[in-house]
């Protein structure tokens, strides 16, 4: 009994935080216009702004453990020693559908640096995620995320507040940058760079 209550909790507080991450805090803020605004989109966008942090303001290493669509298990605790990407997804957001051929480019460009890529999709079945990424040719795996479990653990570190969220983790696990909407190319090219440089 208490486990069931304790998954409801779970799932009530990851919807609530899915719906903040998603529209912000105040009307004045640009999400939350657009959570309000009724026009059907399907996303909330980032306006692709970047905040990058210095490494001595930067969180604790990020923690969580998730499911990907492959059926095997993913813990935040393998990141430390790698630069990792987390790129926050689903299969109807526009920008989402934009921006994946460039995730995969600097997926493949980086894969022997040992940077790690890793999707969160916050909304699709198995199915539907899979034929997105047979689509756009992504070799890097996602994590099933519809219940909120990992968008809930990242905003004790940095809230992914729009779909699509990336976010740059340093090698020690920590988020050194985040982009609000449809990542640039150049921009996430320059952000994997500096992680990497960093001792």
């Amino acid at each position: 009994m208490t486990s069931s209550l304790s998954r409801r909790s779970l799932l009530a507080a990851s919807g609530a935080v899915l719906a903040v991450a998603l529209a912000a805090c105040t009307a004045k803020d640009p999400l939350a216009v657009q959570a309000n605004a009724g026009d059907n989109k399907n996303y909330i966008a980032g306006d692709g702004s970047v905040s990058e942090f210095g490494v001595s303001s930067r969180s604790k290493p990020v923690e969580f453990t998730g499911k990907l669509f492959d059926g095997s298990t993913v813990n935040a605790s393998t990141f430390p020693g790698h630069v990792t990407i987390l790129n926050f997804w689903y299969a109807a957001c526009a920008p989402c559908r934009k921006e994946a051929p460039d995730l995969q480019a600097l997926h493949a460009e980086y894969e022997a640096a040992g940077v790690k890529f890793y999707g969160v999709n916050v909304r699709d079945e198995k199915a539907t995620a899979e034929a997105f990424e047979r689509n756009f040719g992504l070799s890097y795996q996602s994590v099933a995320d519809k219940d909120g479990g990992v968008l809930l653990s990242m905003t004790k570190f940095v809230p992914p507040n729009a779909v699509p969220t990336t976010l740059v983790l340093d090698k020690q696990g920590r988020v050194a940058a985040r982009i609000l909407g449809e990542a640039d190319k150049s921009t996430l090219k320059s952000l994997i760079e500096s992680a990497l440089a960093e001792k």
